[in-house]
């Protein structure tokens, strides 16, 4: 990396901010270092190297570290600087309907703390976006207690929401007043800057930064389901951050109901089965306004007809979509997300058998995700510390 050094190729104020955020972008990489060690990556001189890690100790991002030697060494030793990854904090947050996640790290990843609540709000009641506004207002300030951070700034909150959202980070209005309830414009209401995406869009950035690949997509299934799609190894957002929403599906999908996510289809699908007659005495005792999937999947694993054909069904549900994004999109690989991974295998085996009979080679391979419910946090996380390590003076804001 090499930044502007001649005083006439741009204004002073231009060449300080392309020399800091050169040995930022350093520091945030490596670890212990000197004016050497940084001259020879960045390309700057050793009077600038010197200048700006002297500005950036000042403001606090940088700690000056006692030389190393055993006193031999003849000469003032060479100065050397880490970052200080104690200075302020990134934090992600998966705010889904039901439930809020967030987690708190320090400037190189490292977790500070975590904080998991129940949501207090239905969809419906009364003020239920202030609710929530509220909500993930107070869970941050335990969360940032519980960090042990000090004084150190919140500065920037990644918040996954289950809506798409547009470069403005609000969320049209649509789904009968859902979206915006979801997405209640949490950026006034929270310390240092807020980056409000899709769940599903974090839930593949973690996955991406798991397992790679330039064309991936994650379906990220609870209640409803979404996909995040990076296509030539870049994220796709869309109109209004529509991408990834599955609302298409009500049109190519017989029973008109194709956003429902594996929870929702696992309940629907097994009661419409008992209601039509089929006998399944474990889930049959179950009253239908308790029944969950859990249920289905424990009962399918028991060798209950009933649950079996249910997922039979859900595999074939997955492999449909699968074929529509790998024939539409060019995608290579399409992982299957959310608290329900961990048991989702039987039903990837019948979509993988269903693959050939529903959509046309090359098939896209159908993997489960290994983070389990944490996969939209964590790719809030990811999202966080990429955006520092790209334009570290992007997000250290005033605070730089």
């Amino acid at each position: 990396m090499s930044t502007l050094q001649d005083p006439g190729a741009s204004s002073p104020q231009l060449l300080r901010r392309a020399n800091r955020q050169a040995l930022l972008q350093y520091a945030l990489r490596t670890g212990t270092f000197s004016a050497a060690d940084a001259m020879t990556t960045t390309g700057l001189t050793r009077a600038t190297v010197l200048g700006v890690c002297a500005d950036l100790h000042g403001a606090g991002w940088l700690a000056e570290v006692e030389p190393d030697g055993d006193g031999t060494r003849r000469g003032r030793p060479a100065r050397r600087y880490e970052l200080r990854a104690d200075a302020g904090l990134l934090i992600g947050v998966d705010a889904g309907e039901h439930t809020l996640a967030a987690r708190a790290v320090d400037l190189r990843g490292r977790e500070l703390a975590s904080e998991v609540e129940t949501v207090e709000v239905g969809v419906d009641d009364p003020g239920a976006a202030d609710a929530r506004r509220e909500q993930v207002r107070g869970l941050l300030e335990r969360l940032r207690a519980r960090s042990g951070a000090g004084s150190a700034h919140p500065l920037l909150t990644v918040v996954g929401v289950p809506a798409p959202v547009g470069p403005d980070g609000l969320s049209p209005h649509g789904e009968a007043g859902y979206w915006p309830v979801m997405n209640p414009d949490l950026g006034g209401a929270l310390n240092g800057e807020v980056l409000t995406d899709n769940d599903a869009n974090l839930a593949v950035t973690a996955e991406h930064a798991l397992r790679g690949g330039e064309h991936l997509a994650t379906l990220l299934m609870g209640e409803r389901f979404g996909a995040g799609l990076i296509i030539d190894g870049r994220l796709l957002h869309g109109a209004l951050g529509g991408a990834g929403e599955m609302r298409f599906l009500d049109d190519v999908l017989v029973d008109s109901r194709g956003a429902d996510g594996v929870a929702a289809l696992a309940r629907r699908w097994t009661t419409t089965a008992l209601e039509a007659g089929a006998r399944s005495p474990a889930l049959e005792a179950i009253p239908a306004d308790r029944l969950t999937a859990v249920d289905v999947f424990d009962a399918a694993r028991a060798g209950d007809a009933v649950a079996q054909r249910v997922l039979e069904r859900i595999g074939e549900r997955i492999a449909r979509i699968a074929g529509i994004l790998a024939s539409l999109l060019g995608v290579e690989t399409v992982v299957v997300a959310g608290a329900i991974a961990g048991a989702i295998g039987p039903v990837l085996v019948h979509a993988r058998e269903a693959l050939p009979q529903v959509s046309s080679a090359p098939y896209p391979q159908l993997v489960a995700s290994e983070l389990g419910g944490d996969v939209v946090v964590r790719g809030a996380v990811e999202t966080a510390l990429r955006q520092l390590r790209e334009n570290p003076l992007e997000v250290l804001g005033s605070h730089g």
